[in-house]
């Protein structure tokens, strides 16, 4: 039995529908679906049981028949806003969740892969290299960004853990099944609904010398690859290699390019508008983000990340112009 946290989020959906694409269907999902479009995620997958994240402590669940069957843990469920400002919300949901679903697969030895978040690395005068002597130094410019620190920080002091367990510092990831995201949605997303309301596409100007309007940069990460990477760390074999890894290409691209490839593979012409950030964000915004993925591409040397303008084409083309936009198992 696979549990995944946040299956029925963005990267969580995905990565169980991944999982239904190989034959397996032996899942429970763990989420928090309330009023939001979360729920749509789930249509088309196929899993065994939904749990409630607020009850999966519960002694009905905690040590009980649940967990002895659960033979790999995905935790991919947490609040994902930067934009999010309350940190005991943070601490308790981010933080604390994740230390009570780490200390169950350490006490048990499941596998254990959980999502931690290129945010850590702040403005990134720091580089972007996940060698773990490094990560206590890190400074994140947001309160979901500090969550995530803490949490690496705790696993990284943990003497006992997991047999096998990695933390994946997710970049800027984009696809299917971030509909319900609102403002965190990707601009792939975004400009896409942008096109087809105006014909045109808002990026912000560039507030910090050396950047061109638009030209601010991101290590843009495909969803479908991300899941594919994911799937294979679960190898009981590979539990020699465990620790927090990068996830991103390996490449960074600029928001234009992001933006004229969604023109482009929607067959339009390229209008792009340039206007001012607001003031709130322009102290923790991130101008770079690179992912140094020297030590994920040890591990696995044949691993091939799809390019901005591939990934951003498939995402178009396979979903946002179909009638059936989410994600199908």
């Amino acid at each position: 039995m696979i549990l995944v946290t946040g299956g029925a989020g963005f990267i969580g959906s995905v990565l169980v529908g991944e999982l239904n694409k190989q034959g397996r269907e032996d899942i429970i999902i763990v989420d928090r679906l309330s009023d939001t479009e979360k729920w749509k995620n789930l249509r088309n997958l196929k899993y065994e049981e939904y749990i409630h994240a607020d009850e999966l402590f519960l002694a009905e669940y905690g040590y009980g028949e649940i967990f002895e069957s659960v033979t790999a843990i995905y935790h991919m469920g947490a609040c994902s806003a930067t934009t999010e400002m309350d940190m005991d919300y943070l601490m308790k949901n981010n933080v604390l969740y994740s230390k009570n679903l780490f200390n169950i697969a350490t006490e048990l030895d499941i596998p254990f892969i959980y999502a931690s978040s290129a945010a850590t690395y702040g403005d990134g005068d720091l580089g972007y290299s996940d060698s773990h002597d490094g990560i206590s130094k890190l400074k994140p410019l947001n309160p979901y960004g500090y969550s995530k620190q803490l949490f690496d920080e705790w696993v990284l002091k943990q003497v006992h853990k997991p047999s096998t367990w990695f933390g994946l510092k997710f970049f800027n990831v984009y696809g299917p099944n971030e509909y319900h995201k609102e403002d965190m949605r990707s601009l792939v997303h975004k400009a896409f609904g942008q096109i087809e309301d105006s014909g045109k596409v808002r990026l912000f100007k560039s507030h910090k010398d050396g950047f061109e309007d638009g030209k601010q940069l991101r290590d843009f990460i495909y969803v479908v690859d991300v899941v594919n990477a994911m799937i294979p760390m679960m190898d009981s074999k590979l539990g020699e290699h465990s620790g927090i890894f990068n996830l991103g290409t390996g490449k960074a691209g600029s928001f234009y390019d992001l933006a004229v490839a969604t023109f482009k593979a929607m067959g339009k012409t390229p209008n792009i508008e340039f206007f001012d950030m607001p003031e709130r964000l322009r102290k923790q915004y991130q101008y770079f983000t690179e992912a140094d993925m020297n030590k994920f591409n040890k591990v696995f040397p044949e691993f091939k990340f799809q390019n901005l303008e591939e990934g951003v084409t498939d995402y178009v083309k396979s979903f946002l112009l179909k009638e059936d936009q989410n994600y199908n198992g």
